[in-house]
């Protein structure tokens, strides 16, 4: 049985099915009244009497709603943080090894329960359940990873002191406390639990915020987390409008990680620091990709495709932009815009794998794809395929889209669109095209193509990218999950991933011994002597590279 809300009251569908604008999708058996009413049941609401109208979860294939999520108000949010901050205090106190076994046991789980994850990721977001089930998958390899490294990063380390032999200092790692995780819908399951994780294993708690449309998803990981052994109340979600609960979340933590929009990151970058608390901050890109006049267009053009229309290009680190030599540029347009046209071919509201390309997450979000087309359009770019909405399929899909002609007084030319739309220029000169791509206030993605790693190289040692893929749109770089990632200019701060994505949730305390007192001012000696024998002092470690 489903649940669907109509006039404010609870029905129930005994046929699964739900329609609605041209557009029909059947629930899967599993998404249930009671698994619907379970998960909402997680969300820390009412707790201070502060009983707030539900947010209509909507399913995206048809518009149609599947049921209602509590709302937190901002006393929910700090008697959250309270909760989390009790229970972290013992989680703290835990062997890192015991802290390890629950994860051990929720890689299992995330694992075995890939296909009710994917389900409940398609309810809310739309994408196609390849990448669904893709989505699903980032969290394993985020919690294999830190299995692998956590003890070497989180381990102590002895240092030298100022005195050889006579003083050390120890480097140690310790967990800030509570941790706000905000995350996003367009990868609501990945990014949720892949931030809220490493900040778990270095022995914080986490209050996680999701975004209201795809929070199902992100409740159901958090069950499973529970169900691994994660001590209760060490993980508490509040849901809700961000200027509504955003200042209580920041208010309450004591370091903050934030994946946005960059408006968003700036209010949230400035809140945190009137607190005087850390933040990591993943914001938008308007990404390019270069493809040189030796490039492999059988090889560029799948990869192409997949890193603009992947997830219908509600990716942050998607292509937007694409710059082709003069020497291939008319064949790649013809071959990208067929394959376009093809993959909108293959367009379809399904639970199963039948269909390649998936749904824009809401229609407001379509609406906003579509403006920027329209702006294009009418200012006289070219639409070589797509740039039409396909309201047949479901309310919120919209073609895969080619443009070319785009100048820059075009919104799509320098605003990221966030949609499965690009835009492809000719380039005969390297050293302007490097300039066109680096024309940007975001710096998050890049990739160049080319057969000469060498050559490719250069070019990508002059791209102001935090990441930057050599013949790949982004997935390498993304799934590298042993590399810091991030972006630079107006695309973030900070990074997640790498051993800097588990360090960045401790505070790094500085431990120093001194076994014999050498270091203050000896008494009844002259300083001036004192001064002449710290002089010799550093100039003789210095010479035997002691010091």
């Amino acid at each position: 049985m489903v649940t669907a809300v109509t006039g404010g009251k609870w029905m129930e569908r005994s046929a699964m099915e739900t329609t609605k604008q041209g557009g029909t999708a059947t629930l899967p058996p599993r998404l249930t009244t009671a698994l619907i009413d379970r998960l909402t049941g997680m969300v820390v609401a009412g707790t201070a009497g502060q009983q707030r109208d539900p947010y209509e979860m909507i399913e995206v294939y048809t518009g149609n709603v599947v049921g209602e999520l509590p709302q937190s108000s901002p006393e929910d949010v700090a008697a959250a943080a309270a909760k989390v901050r009790a229970a972290q205090r013992e989680w703290a106190s835990w062997p890192l090894r015991r802290r390890l076994a629950v994860f051990e046991r929720a890689h299992e789980l995330i694992l075995s329960e890939h296909e009710t994850i994917a389900e409940l990721i398609q309810v809310g977001n739309g994408k196609t359940r390849r990448m669904a089930v893709e989505e699903s998958c980032d969290v394993p390899m985020v919690i294999s990873h830190y299995l692998k490294v956590a003890r070497r990063v989180l381990r102590p380390v002895r240092r030298g002191g100022p005195m050889p032999f006579i003083t050390t200092s120890t480097e140690q790692h310790r967990p800030k406390g509570v941790v706000a995780v905000i995350s996003p819908w367009n990868f609501p399951f990945a990014i949720s639990l892949s931030d809220s994780i490493p900040a778990l294993i270095a022995g914080n708690g986490v209050v996680l915020k999701p975004d209201n449309k795809t929070a199902l998803c992100v409740l159901y990981g958090v069950e499973l987390l529970y169900r691994a052994g994660l001590p209760r109340g060490l993980l508490q979600v509040v849901c809700g409008g961000g200027p509504d609960v955003g200042p209580s979340i920041v208010d309450n933590a004591d370091f903050v990680m934030f994946t946005g929009s960059t408006a968003t990151g700036r209010i949230i970058g400035e809140m945190a620091g009137r607190n005087l608390i850390g933040c990591s901050l993943e914001l938008g890109g308007k990404n390019p990709m270069i493809v040189l006049d030796d490039a492999n267009l059988d090889e560029v053009i799948p990869s192409a495709v997949f890193a603009v229309f992947g997830n219908s290009g509600q990716a942050c680190m998607h292509i937007e932009r694409i710059y082709v030599h003069d020497r291939l540029h008319d064949e790649f347009v013809r071959r990208f815009v067929d394959a376009a046209a093809d993959l909108g071919a293959k367009a379809g509201a399904r639970y199963d794998y039948t269909p390649e390309f998936g749904s824009l997450a809401s229609v407001d979000h379509m609406e906003k794809v579509a403006a920027h087309i329209e702006d294009a359009r009418a200012k006289g770019a070219t639409v070589h395929t797509g740039g039409v909405p396909m309201p047949d399929i479901g309310p919120a899909f919209y073609a895969p889209t080619v443009l070319t002609g785009v100048t820059p007084d075009m919104l799509h030319a320098t605003q990221e669109t966030f949609g499965p739309v690009a835009t492809i220029y000719r380039f005969c000169d390297e050293q302007e095209v490097i300039r066109q791509a680096n024309a940007t206030t975001y710096g998050l993605n890049a990739s160049v193509w080319s057969r000469s790693p060498a050559h490719a190289n250069r070019i990508a040692d002059r791209l102001e990218a935090g990441n930057i893929n050599i013949n790949d749109g982004y997935v390498t770089t993304y799934s590298s999950k042993g590399t810091p990632s991030g972006g630079v200019k107006q695309s973030g701060v900070g990074a997640r991933h790498g051993d800097a994505g588990l360090l960045k949730y401790t505070d790094t305390i500085n431990v120093g011994v001194q076994k014999v007192q050498v270091m203050t001012a000896r008494a009844k000696q002259p300083f001036d002597k004192q001064l002449r024998q710290t002089m010799l002092t550093l100039r003789w470690m210095r010479k035997l590279r002691i010091r």
